[in-house]
């Protein structure tokens, strides 16, 4: 690089100091198009579990089966996940997508189907498990391109990836809110059902656009060796921050699969259950302002240590929620928590995506999300069966436990939280 081509750097990274972020990805040509399609896509993130809990909860009046259910697609979709990702890193994400949402649109009709039948519980846990495992996910490919097409601008990914979670938060703003009034007011399937179609169309036209896509990278050879340790012989991680991050992204989505049922719980005790997926939208708007404010700015603190401030800024406040009085209150409550949800999030992918190699990158970032997605099942399972024996409050209790633990667990890893994300670190052998 020339004298001029660094001073140049140097003006231009001044000048983009100087200006909102976020328009620079705007003029970013193809950029717009697969964010916005990767949004509708990824709308049945808000409005599937949630949409299979009202179904089945007004079918059986059970909360404890509707979470059952609800949770055995989160762990099917968690668990194939990472799988999916792993193949679009290797063979490219359209041929992965397009096979992926055909499979959905067959098990997601079973599903609805056998519901509204009434089927035996035994069915639904399976048509539940088989939909939730080929619900597509474009969150972590959406990542991936973004990282791809701005690996030498770190500060415009940033913002890019501060846009995604953005964009997620205002998913939760709108897909609780819509899912809740049609299961409630319209008929009970068509939350789901409308989850379904979104996550259909988008991924569709996600996976169309092949100029943003990122090339395919197959896995490199691996140097034969005449003699390898048992060690030498296990997977590995995508990325050594997974070690701290994944335990932590599981008891934290326990507490938000938790603060999902318990609000709907809470608002039915209250006799407003409509008003259950206002208050959740309220959430993930204080989430959403938080996540543009802290994608605006230059941070110097290390992105370990910024995960773990967020990150007990969120589980404190949440733990709050079990004393208050009423729906206003809570609304208010939760506008204020959620400020900080977005933050961590963003800090979590931010040291995967510094920390993974190129074709191991959106398998890392699918691992984020999985994990958490996996905590938000097995949390939603056991606040029904709570919910069922004790009343909401008993709920926010338990999603206060879970914030707990996952403080404690960041915690006792906060040295190697606090450099996470600094320095690229070999990969490590699953435990």
């Amino acid at each position: 690089m020339t004298g001029l081509d660094q001073r140049q750097d140097v003006l231009g990274d001044a000048e983009g100091r100087r200006r909102n972020p976020y328009l620079a990805l705007i003029r970013t040509p193809g950029t717009m198009a697969f964010s916005a399609t990767a949004f509708v896509g990824r709308m049945s993130m808000s409005m599937y579990g949630l949409g299979t809990v009202l179904l089945i909860a007004s079918l059986t009046g059970r909360y404890g089966v509707a979470g059952t259910v609800a949770a055995a697609g989160g762990i099917g979709y968690a668990a194939f996940g990472p799988w999916t990702a792993q193949l679009a890193d290797r063979i490219g994400q359209h041929r992965v997508l397009l096979t992926q949402v055909m499979i959905f649109a067959v098990t997601a009709s079973a599903f609805i189907t056998c519901a509204e039948l009434r089927a035996p519980f035994p069915v639904l846990l399976v048509t539940g498990v088989l939909a939730g495992a080929s619900l597509p996910s474009t969150s972590s490919m959406v990542r991936s391109r973004w990282s791809a097409m701005l690996s030498a601008r770190p500060r415009q990914l940033h913002a890019a990836f501060a846009l995604e979670s953005v964009n997620d938060e205002l998913i939760f703003v709108i897909g609780p809110a819509l899912v809740t009034v049609l299961a409630t007011q319209v008929f009970a399937a068509a939350g789901v059902g409308l989850a379904s179609v979104l996550a259909f169309s988008g991924t569709l036209m996600f996976a169309l656009q092949h100029g943003t896509e990122p090339p395919a990278r197959p896995r490199p050879p691996r140097v034969r060796r005449q003699r390898l340790t048992w060690r030498q012989r296990l997977p590995t991680l995508p990325a050594p921050g997974l070690v701290m991050l994944g335990p932590a992204l599981l008891v934290l989505g326990a507490m938000f699969g938790s603060i999902d049922l318990s609000t709907v719980a809470r608002a039915t005790e209250l006799g407003h259950r409509p008003l259950a997926g206002l208050i959740l939208g309220t959430y993930a708007l204080g989430s959403a302002i938080g996540g543009l404010w802290y994608g605006s700015r230059q941070w110097r603190a290390p992105v370990g240590h910024r995960f773990i401030i967020t990150g007990a800024i969120a589980v404190g406040c949440a733990a709050t929620f079990w004393a208050v009085p009423n729906l206003i209150a809570l609304d208010l409550v939760c506008l204020v928590s959620g400020l900080a949800i977005a933050p961590t999030l963003i800090a979590g992918y931010a040291i995967l995506e510094r920390q993974a190699e190129p074709h191991r990158r959106t398998e890392a970032l699918a691992w984020l999300g999985s994990t958490a997605s996996i905590g938000v099942a097995l949390g939603s399972a056991a606040t029904g069966h709570i919910l069922d024996a004790y009343g909401a409050r008993a709920g926010y209790g338990f999603a206060a436990c879970c914030g707990a633990v996952a403080v404690a667990i960041c915690l006792a890893g906060r040295r190697k939280l606090a450099t996470a994300g600094e320095e690229p670190a070999p990969a490590l052998a699953m435990p």
